[in-house]
């Protein structure tokens, strides 16, 4: 593995501790000003910039807080080239009742990278569930 793909799976997994610590600024920390976050739940045309996306993790730490929830990462994949790159995930991320009574539920992430001013950011996430019938 190269170097920046280390580089990026350090950050990602960095950035999954601070989600279920809910440490607000671990997550922010390497994100772009511009970011884009398409999530779980509404608003369903996503998010624009930081300040939008600062205020989307609150009420998720509230809900992880009060349920116990999981946010851990199963499978990381990276790939990078010389200015952007992009990775993809497998988490679970669900109260012990809801991974107990679907052991097989995955949060999907998708994020993308590129390079600012000699590192990495975060610049486009994505997270979802596959539906359920």
């Amino acid at each position: 593995m190269g170097s920046d793909e280390q580089q990026i799976r350090t950050l990602i997994e960095q950035w999954a501790r601070a989600v279920h610590q809910g440490d607000l600024e671990g997550v922010l920390v390497d994100h772009a000003d511009d970011i884009v976050m398409f999530d779980v739940p509404p608003p369903h045309e996503g998010i624009r910039g930081i300040d939008a996306y600062r205020e989307t993790w609150p009420p998720f730490f509230g809900w992880q807080a009060t349920q116990d929830a999981s946010f851990e990462i199963l499978s990381l994949d990276v790939t990078a080239g010389d200015d952007v790159a992009f990775a993809h995930a497998l988490l679970r991320c669900g109260t012990p009742k809801e991974l107990a009574e679907h052991p097989e539920t995955r949060l999907r992430l998708t994020m993308g990278l590129r390079r600012e001013r000699g590192r990495w950011v975060v610049a486009h996430e994505h997270h979802s569930f596959a539906a359920t019938t």
